[in-house]
């Protein structure tokens, strides 16, 4: 419980960092419900961390009808990853990075942020509940299902974000991918 509670702590603390320090000053965003959330706060100058937490109550919800044990081990990370991301706010202001280094070192941190998650079987809800069922069902690995459906919310995303926000997106959202699967790769069923 311990080693749960201390990926919980850093995967949030990572994420957190990842989206506050280098995506939000690029106008950058991650895939999934993140992704969404990010839309939110460029267009409304919504609570990032809030967004989240609103938007990924849905998904836990369905995962407690398909698997009970991914709601119980994710509710906790949903709620403090949001929490910090919403405390680390004025990282936003705090690093002037090009957005190449930003999209690779925040697309980095987010994935193991993750990946440190998944790996002690907890998650911060949103995609993270909908991939892992996706991976249980076609056995398709959890960083792949994550880079897909992240790759879907950037599609969708590339009006609002122009092209040169989408590319780099992109860039930090393969980056995601890569991490999480490079991560989970021992540990798979």
């Amino acid at each position: 419980m311990t080693q749960k509670i201390a990926a919980i702590l850093i995967g949030s603390l990572l994420i957190s960092i990842g989206i506050n320090g280098f995506l939000v000053p690029h106008h950058l965003i991650d895939g999934g419900v993140d992704g969404i959330a990010l839309i939110l706060h460029y267009y409304f100058d919504y609570k990032t961390g809030l967004c989240i937490l609103f938007l990924s109550l849905p998904l836990c919800f369905f995962s407690w009808f398909f698997k009970p044990v991914y709601f119980y081990s994710s509710i906790h990370g949903l709620l403090i990853s949001a929490f910090f991301i919403d405390l680390l706010d004025p990282l936003r202001t705090q690093f002037t990075l090009p957005i190449f280094l930003s999209s690779l070192i925040g697309g980095g941190l987010i994935g193991i942020g993750i990946g440190v998650m998944l790996r002690n079987d907890t998650s911060t809800g949103g995609t993270d509940l909908l991939a892992r069922l996706i991976s249980d069902r076609t056995k398709l690995n959890i960083g792949i299902s994550i880079l897909i459906i992240d790759g879907l919310v950037a599609a969708a995303g590339y009006k609002t974000l122009g092209l040169r926000s989408f590319f780099f997106s992109c860039v930090a959202i393969g980056i995601i991918g890569l991490i999480t699967h490079i991560i989970m790769k021992p540990s798979e069923h």
